[in-house]
């Protein structure tokens, strides 16, 4: 695979504001993709409950204090967004839990994919993503997951996600494009994982509040509502 086209996601973390319109737009497009003309929209958002494979965290914490002598506040608090979705990893644990082969790797761009037909809806592979990237259609039966919009590839396109986001934190490329644009980035920042355990192809600006990859001081605010 020496020759092979790797792609990776690129997030600015400093500009993203939290809007989460890249989750939106991905969202209407597993509409497309999985339901078709088979299910309603509502909403104009499909009805997938569950199933979303892009998220916007809002990620905070830190303290505060008054200074008794003075009556003023003292605080370290932060807070700060991260568009989280499929890194389509060099070494992705979701191929290696699978016990079908569903899950997979594809030779010429490198994205990780589901083969639906060898798809045993088991979860193993859910269970071993620390990105919660692949996640179970409950009608269908099957794991879904971010497919890197590679039909919008072939068309020369960027992933819905890249396209919709207003503030143009992301982007999507091949690994050596992304990084003739943006570098190697500043390292992964929580509410991400440390990126050893599955070598993700993803490049970070990190916001200057960014806490460490895997831990930080902080939690993830409002889980529910992503």
């Amino acid at each position: 695979m020496s020759d092979a086209i790797q792609y990776s996601f690129y997030v600015d973390s400093t500009k993203c504001t939290g809007c989460k319109a890249c989750h939106i737009s991905c969202k209407d497009r597993q509409g497309e993709q999985i339901r078709n003309a088979t299910k309603p929209v509502e909403n104009g958002v499909p009805s997938l409950n569950g199933v979303n494979w892009r998220r916007v965290y809002e990620y905070g914490g830190g303290t505060w204090a008054v200074d008794p002598a003075t009556g003023t506040f003292e605080q370290d608090v932060f807070a700060y967004y991260m568009s989280v979705g499929c890194n389509h990893c060099s070494e992705p644990v979701c191929v290696k839990a699978c016990p079908t082969g569903a899950m997979h790797k594809r030779r010429e761009d490198g994205l990780v994919l589901v083969a639906e037909e060898l798809c045993i809806a088991c979860e193993s592979c859910s269970r071993a993503c620390p990105y919660d990237a692949p996640q179970l259609d409950q009608e269908r039966k099957v794991m879904t997951k971010c497919d890197g919009c590679y039909d919008r590839l072939a068309e020369g396109r960027k992933p819905i996600c890249v396209e919709s986001c207003p503030m143009r934190a992301l982007d999507f490329d091949t690994t050596e494009n992304i990084e003739k644009k943006y570098g190697t980035g500043d390292g992964h920042i929580a509410p991400l994982p440390n990126p050893s355990i599955t070598s993700p192809n993803l490049i970070i600006k990190a916001n200057r509040n960014g806490q460490p990859a895997g831990g930080g001081a902080g939690n993830i605010l409002n889980p529910n509502e992503v």
